[in-house]
């Protein structure tokens, strides 16, 4: 069953009121809205930056950097980065460069892929390196796939293994997992398992799609909103929503502000977005600054506007797509 609006109203008790940025009058212009991370206690802003390679397109390195800043000047301040984004680590890298000086104003979440517990653990500390920090605020497996890909993470000498491992020794406050095209894989992990987030691909134009459409043996129906967000909400975990925009998919499908409050609507606590130019960042933090939530008959007669094909296409690329 998909998340009500009146479920939805329910879970804001628990982590999605809007709160001030300390330091603000009310008369100041207007914010950007926090959310609570779920049981992470994590005040996050409803926008976060998604430093996939829509960041990497920035090609000058201080352009890059001066983006950044400014996201987290305008009030952005959760970064969403990767062991695998751009050449060499670039992503961490920059990211690194600009938390330096301002660690404290951030929630920094990093991936890695990596599905041994050797080869995660080297990842886990190679990304610690690129930050330069001691912890990330919130450290995910990346792109959980399949039932095989999840039998790999879960096996004695697994990704999990090295992920409770960070945890423990405090190299990541909170651990999760993130997934793009694996609905039912997805919610069988939160069940069973003691993570503290998850991040999925949560838009418009997943409602009613069935996962499978090119397998020979059918899986069954449903996508992230109505399979596995119910479990993640039952378990108070923190959200974050991506693939807003479907990776382009859905761009020009719908108006942006009507793609972004789809995502902004649901019980998460952000959406996260690449945003390559600094006019879609301007762009982006005003729409989240002005978000209007949309009731459940607007969020349905939008991914119902959506042509089924374009739905097909999307979910297709999205099953090995590693980005954010």
């Amino acid at each position: 069953m998909s998340i009500t609006r009146r479920r939805f109203v329910e879970t804001t008790a628990m982590g999605c009121a809007a709160v001030l940025v300390p330091g603000l009058s009310k008369a100041a212009t207007p914010q950007i809205p926090r959310r609570i991370l779920g049981k992470t206690g994590l005040e996050i802003s409803i926008l976060a930056f998604g430093a996939g390679n829509r960041y990497m397109m920035y090609q000058n390195e201080d352009e890059a950097q001066a983006v950044l800043n400014h996201a987290l000047d305008l009030g952005i301040n959760y970064i969403d980065t990767a062991h695998e984004y751009g050449a060499d680590g670039e992503s961490e890298i920059r990211v690194g460069k600009v938390l330096k000086g301002r660690r404290k104003d951030v929630v920094l979440a990093t991936k890695f892929s990596g599905r041994g517990y050797d080869e995660a653990m080297r990842m886990i500390e190679t990304s610690l390196k690129r930050l330069q920090v001691d912890q990330v605020d919130v450290l995910n497996i990346h792109q959980l796939g399949g039932e095989d890909d999840l039998a790999a993470i879960e096996a004695p000498d697994g990704t999990l293994k090295a992920l409770y491992r960070a945890r423990d020794e405090k190299m990541a406050r909170f651990i999760g997992v993130t997934c793009h095209s694996s609905p039912h894989t997805l919610a069988t992990m939160l069940e069973r398992h003691d993570l503290d987030v998850t991040q999925m691909a949560l838009n418009a134009g997943l409602v009613g799609m069935d996962f499978s459409p090119m397998r020979a043996v059918p899986m069954p129906e449903g996508n992230f909103e109505t399979v596995a967000l119910p479990v993640a909400v039952r378990r108070k975990m923190g959200i974050v929503a991506m693939k807003i925009f479907g990776q382009d998919f859905l761009q020009g499908k719908l108006p942006a502000e009507k793609l972004v409050y789809y995502s902004m609507s649901l019980p998460v606590a952000a959406a996260v977005i690449g945003m390559p130019k600094r006019e879609h960042l301007e762009t982006n933090v005003a729409l989240a600054r002005g978000f209007r939530p949309l009731s459940d008959e607007e969020r349905h007669s939008l991914s119902t506007s959506i042509a089924d094909e374009h739905k097909t296409a999307m979910a297709e690329f999205l099953r090995g797509h590693l980005d954010c």
